[in-house]
């Protein structure tokens, strides 16, 4: 084999499961089919349960540049209404505001210090796969040439070739009605006040947060420590020509029903200027292929409205990471690998699901104004923002049941002695925090399975997964609940036997 798994595509999403499956011990390579990374501006940050997980992996404070734990977002915004995050006792929004280049940059950098060979300029042109491997065929700039791998992953978006030569289905709608336009644009100093953007003739814009009016779609994003942008969108028909910066002037003026003067800001950065028309969702009829499976846009596309798509993909590498290590490594117990798709298969449907509902209620037109106005009676109400703040964040996954609550869902932000579980889980191994006083718990358990023991209340003992989700969970010690994480061990981590077919 040249490699234990190869990886189509150097985006955020396969170079987080190249690190990931590098801190199991397997040897991946990433093929990327563009020389150079992308400098291109797409997501200008991250929202949701992904900011806990890479503070897990230790590279929350390499994004945000800032010391310390990520911190819960007091507001934001769903279907372009406001959603007040402070009303809620435990807030699960947690907001970073970085570009992805940015974020593409800090995951290269880390895949590079855990050896991964990232080759660019190399393109997948085909495949095949039998019983023992993919055989996987590339372009690359000294020509074509083959790799022999034992998995083949396609991290290579929503067109992804990986998806088309495997042959599966991406069923979903496109809707070309929405046309967007972004551009780096600065407001007169004049028209600020506060942090706040004041539009005589329409009223206060808040920063980042999506302005809906009955004719489209405003948002002022006055980034920090870049150039600034302006973001509209309008159901019209787009001219048949490139776009100017006039256009996007028009397009607010249109927006918001009076002029607001749009400046091209000076200084250093890149600057962008551009129209998409129409939008697709649309989730793949399967995550896997024999040995070929999928991540990120590769396996769904969605509205980028509230941000998730980076929640999501990210997700998917870290889930996906640990298992297909173990399934490569022969340690896995049976079926380990396809809990990939059956966990988040049904995560994607739900984001499909919320990022249409939210485009459904920025849409034109008095029937939406009506609509917008009952559910913004329903946001009054705290626990309907605790749901769509779950919702949004991914913070209400439940991959599996257990006779403790806990299981299935994230674990819990423990501090055990003077050290957070984000600081213990940085090795991406599977853990089992033991509180009872005299580490009852921790001879049940082995390699790979780390131990850390202490003092503490309900819950006793944890055991968690490399991504972060409780396999098993006790507030009591019994035999009860130590059969249970005999079980939990057994369905997760414990090696499936061998048989005389495998021996």
């Amino acid at each position: 084999m040249d490699a234990e798994v190869v990886i189509a595509g150097a985006g955020p999403n396969g170079l987080m499961l190249a690190s990931e499956l590098r801190l199991a011990g397997v040897r991946p390579i990433v093929l990327e089919k563009l020389p150079e990374r992308s400098t291109v501006p797409r997501a200008n940050g991250l929202v949701g349960q992904v900011i806990r997980m890479l503070d897990r992996r230790g590279l929350y404070e390499r994004l945000s540049g800032t010391p310390g734990p990520p911190q819960p977002a007091p507001g934001f915004v769903f279907g372009a209404m406001p959603l007040p995050l402070h009303v809620l006792e435990e807030n699960p929004v947690y907001l970073l505001q970085v570009p992805q280049v940015r974020i593409e940059e800090v995951l290269q950098e880390r895949a590079l210090e855990l050896g991964v060979e990232i080759r660019r300029g190399h393109e997948l042109t085909g495949f095949t796969q039998d019983a023992d491997g993919v055989t996987v065929s590339l372009a690359g700039p000294d020509g074509e040439y083959q790799l022999r791998a034992g998995y083949l992953v396609g991290a290579d978006g929503g067109r992804s070739q990986t998806r088309k030569l495997a042959g599966i289905d991406f069923p979903g709608v496109t809707n070309d009605s929405m046309v967007s336009r972004t551009g780096s644009a600065a407001v007169p100093p004049e028209y600020l006040e506060d942090g706040l953007l004041k539009i005589p003739g329409y009223g206060v814009v808040p920063p980042f947060l999506h302005q809906r009016t009955e004719r489209g779609m405003f948002v002022w994003a006055p980034f920090p420590n870049r150039l600034p942008a302006i973001s509209t969108g309008e159901w019209d028909t787009p001219p048949d020509v490139e776009m100017s910066f006039q256009e996007l002037q028009e397009s607010a003026d249109r927006v918001l029903g009076v002029h607001l003067p749009l400046v091209e800001p000076t200084g250093e950065g890149v600057r962008q200027l551009r129209r998409v028309v129409g939008g697709n969702s649309r989730l793949a009829s399967s995550f896997r292929s024999g040995r070929v499976l999928l991540v990120g846009d590769a396996a769904h596309v969605h509205s980028a409205i509230g941000g998730p798509g980076l929640n999501l993909g990210l997700q998917d590498a870290v889930n996906l990471g640990w298992k297909l290590a173990a399934e490569v490594q022969g340690r896995a117990p049976a079926g380990l690998l396809d809990t990939y798709e059956s966990e988040r298969r049904p995560v994607g449907e739900r984001v499909v699901m919320q990022t249409q509902s939210q485009s459904a209620l920025i849409a034109p037109g008095a029937d939406v104004t009506a609509l917008r106005k009952l559910f913004g009676e329903f946001l009054t109400d705290p626990r309907n923002v605790q749901r769509i703040a779950e919702l949004i964040s991914g913070a209400d996954i439940k991959y599996h049941e257990g006779s403790n609550p806990l299981v299935g869902r994230w674990a819990p932000d423990l501090t055990i002695g003077s050290v957070r579980l984000a600081e213990l889980m940085r090795s991406a191994r599977p853990l089992l925090v033991d509180l009872t006083p005299d580490a009852s718990f921790a001879d049940l358990v082995s390699d790979p399975i780390e131990v850390v023991t202490g003092r503490g209340e309900t819950p006793i003992a944890l055991l968690i997964r490399p991504d972060g989700y409780v396999a098993w969970a006790a507030e009591e010690d019994g035999a009860a609940e130590r059969e249970g994480l005999r079980d939990a061990v057994a369905q997760w981590f414990q090696p499936r036997p061998l048989t005389s077919a495998t021996r």
